[in-house]
């Protein structure tokens, strides 16, 4: 039978198909999904999503499009649970409730790769998918235990200014202070960004800072995401694309509400979204792999700072 063949790659096409479409119709509307949730009313003290059982924060593409759905929905909770996990605690979905669609990666091998294999005595090749489940915001149920929810970040700049600067310490990048420019020098692999007191808001420049060092993260030394050699217009899309989506889950990580930093690519995006429908995908995936690279620097940053609390200049160009 073909069907069993053709279903997946029908179901494939048409989940990368519906996510793609609600990220256009938002970015078209002129709303930016990463940054939605903390502009919509009643949900300013998101942070990452997070599963209320096994406590652990949802990755890729499905964290904008749960933050979609808590903007969209007004849910103030950042914290899901599918509807068995939701018995399994003792609680339940309210009735009527309406869950959201999210997708997880997984793979699989066609019977005829794996025929081929055995006669080539070569490993079968995999083929990657998403599949759809529905989860739930903790809001949506009922007598849930109390520690269901999951704090957010606290929004205090006070608070988060030092954690910024000692993560990019912990980082060892080269890091630079000065001129009238925020870049990231992909051939002399360096960080520069205007001083401080440049910036209207001083938590703009810690923001500008953590999209920066998500190039940074890039490099072929590191992630390995892209060339150092000049690249066309598309593939800085691309580039500034996962940089502002791995810079929000940042954000959203340490406690800053996310703002994008280059709207003038919002026009390239589109395009880059209507020519390929995996695209924003595959940058939600990089972005989240970029964040959980820069936040793995975390405990050296606390380390550090338990070591030295006063010392948290940075080094000036």
């Amino acid at each position: 039978m073909t069907h069993s063949h053709i279903r997946p790659a029908a179901e494939r096409a048409s989940i990368y198909h519906d996510i793609t479409q609600g990220i256009l119709a938002q970015l078209e509307a002129g709303t930016v999904p990463w940054v939605q949730p903390w502009t919509s009313r009643g949900a300013s003290s998101l942070g990452l999503p997070v599963n209320a059982l096994s406590k652990r924060a949802y990755s890729g593409i499905n964290i904008l499009i749960l933050w979609r759905s808590a903007a969209t929905n007004g849910f103030t909770s950042n914290t899901w649970l599918t509807f068995r996990q939701a018995l399994e605690l003792g609680g339940n979905v309210r009735k009527g409730a309406h869950g959201t669609s999210v997708v997880f990666a997984n793979r699989f091998t066609p019977e005829e790769e794996r025929q081929r294999a055995a006669q080539t005595g070569e490993t079968p090749g995999v083929i990657p998918f998403l599949k759809r489940f529905t989860l739930f915001n903790t809001e949506q149920c009922e007598r849930l235990p109390d520690d269901c929810a999951v704090p957010a970040p606290q929004q205090n700049p006070e608070l988060v200014a030092p954690q910024v600067e000692a993560l990019i310490k912990a980082t060892k990048m080269d890091f630079r202070v000065g001129g009238a420019h925020a870049f990231y020098n992909p051939l002399h692999d360096y960080v520069q960004v205007p001083r401080p007191e440049d910036y209207f808001e001083p938590i703009n420049w810690h923001r500008t800072v953590l999209h920066e060092g998500s190039h940074w993260a890039g490099h072929p030394t590191r992630l390995n995401r892209f060339s150092i050699a000049p690249s066309n217009m598309e593939d800085r899309a691309k580039e500034e694309l996962v940089a502002e989506i791995s810079a929000s889950y940042l954000c959203a990580t340490l406690g800053i509400v996310p703002t994008v930093r280059h709207a003038d690519y919002i026009a390239s995006w589109l395009t880059l979204l209507k020519s390929d429908e995996r695209a924003i995908v595959k940058a939600a995936s990089a972005a989240s792999k970029t964040a959980e690279f820069i936040l793995s620097f975390r405990e050296a940053a606390t380390d550090a700072d338990a070591a030295n609390p006063a010392d948290t200049e940075q080094r000036a160009a």
